[in-house]
């Protein structure tokens, strides 16, 4: 079960995780032990709320397919399990980023003070320029 929040939660029967052979460069035991995770989770099909929901499917992500399922491949680590949590804590974070809900930004105009500090520098610096220039006798 993984813990989203503390009403919120995933049963492990809704996150479908599977072993697969890692990429790469290996070592004696590339082509034979199958130590990364795939991992799929299907947003139509899940229990999250319809809040969840919606906001996952409109994420802009490359791990999210056009039927809106979740496929996150965890090869880091060297063992099995450790590929598991990385997987499913991955899942987490991406969903807990979907539901974060940004503070609106009101536009402010710059202060009267900061307008005339900037054209004050614009015009030292363009003095500092100026005597850059050819000296004539």
């Amino acid at each position: 079960m993984l813990l989203l929040s503390n009403n919120v939660h995933l049963p492990d029967s809704e996150i479908e995780l599977s072993a697969i052979r890692a990429q790469g460069a290996g070592g004696q035991n590339v082509n034979k032990v199958s130590s990364a995770v795939h991992l799929r989770f299907d947003i139509h099909a899940s229990s999250l709320p319809p809040f969840y929901k919606e906001r996952l499917l409109a994420l802009r992500d490359s791990r999210i397919t056009s039927d809106g399922v979740i496929i996150i491949k965890a090869q880091q680590y060297r063992t099995q399990e450790q590929n598991r949590g990385d997987a499913l804590e991955r899942l987490k974070e991406l969903i807990l980023a979907a539901i974060k809900v940004e503070k609106a930004r009101r536009p402010t105009k710059p202060t009267l003070g900061s307008k005339k500090r900037r054209l004050e520098g614009k015009t030292q610096r363009g003095s500092i320029k100026a005597g850059r220039g050819k000296v004539e006798y």
